[in-house]
């Protein structure tokens, strides 16, 4: 009879907390708007954080919320924004793609090395042993961090030390410009058909062709041949603006260096200079 009494008194024991466990749940119970989850089903899923939010799951909570853009996912771009926007039952509108680009040419022939290099295959921690090996401080270290970086594998390293950024594979997510120390990756519009300016130093003169054999020299002749007055000097660079600039290539016929090129038509940016591909 004890062991049934304290068989019983067990099972009812269990009873009542099983009840108690479930009423607490009820009680504390989060609610979940279906909508993340459906938010999250339409994202890419690589979790690279280009959106400024710790993964997919945070950005898909958050924009439901209204606290992040429908646009804030760079990778899924114009498609995910829509589907996005449908399910919220929010108005779309048109945004632009973007693409990295490398705005050096200093690769390993045409920039000079103040000293050998022997450390860890890391361009930041490269630039913190005495602002990098290369003699120029802004130019491409070459290190490959940006291709190790890169989330959709669209960086690769030339043989000449400079990055390549494959066009049809880049998001435009900005993670390699984020982990670039030197700052030579940019994002543009994915449809300009301007020019850049593929060097970064402020340095002038003298000091510039010691360091790079294609680096500006601040001549302005750039900013005085240009009909459109897109060009502007700061800090002993060009500075061309998007808007303004047509491709005339004015700019380019005069700039001796050669450091400022088109980005026109069908082309991979190989190893920091704008080179045409071949048309399929």
């Amino acid at each position: 009879m004890e062991l049934i009494y304290a068989v019983a008194t067990l099972g009812g024991m269990g009873i009542l907390f099983g009840v108690l466990l479930a009423v607490a749940a009820k009680i504390f119970a989060v609610e979940v708007d279906e909508r993340v989850e459906a938010v999250q089903e339409v994202l890419p899923g690589a979790n690279c954080g280009a959106c400024g939010l710790a993964g997919c799951s945070s950005f898909a909570d958050k924009v439901v919320g209204g606290e992040c853009e429908t646009t804030a996912c760079i990778p899924g771009g114009k498609e995910v924004a829509e589907k996005i926007c449908s399910l919220l039952g929010v108005e779309s509108y048109e945004t632009v793609p973007k693409v990295a680009v490398v705005t050096c040419g200093g690769d390993n022939e045409k920039a000079a090395e103040s000293f050998v290099y022997g450390g860890d295959m890391d361009c930041r921690l490269a630039h913190n042993l005495w602002e990098g090996f290369k003699t120029c401080k802004y130019g491409c270290l070459g290190l490959g961090t940006c291709a190790e970086v890169c989330p959709f594998e669209a960086v690769t390293m030339g043989d000449n030390g400079l990055p390549i950024i494959d066009e049809e594979k880049c998001t435009g997510c900005g993670i390699c410009k984020e982990n670039c120390p030197r700052g030579v990756i940019s994002l543009m519009p994915h449809n300009y058909t301007g020019h850049l300016v593929y060097c970064n130093s402020r340095d002038k003169g003298k000091a510039v062709k010691e360091a790079c054999s294609v680096g500006c020299n601040a001549c302005r002749a750039c900013v005085k041949a240009c009909p459109q007055e897109a060009i502007n000097m700061e800090d002993n660079l060009p500075v061309i603006d998007m808007e303004k600039c047509d491709g005339c290539g004015e700019c380019t016929q005069k700039c001796k260096p050669g450091c400022i090129l088109p980005v026109s038509g069908k082309q991979v940016r190989d190893s920091g200079r704008a080179k045409e591909a071949e048309k399929v």
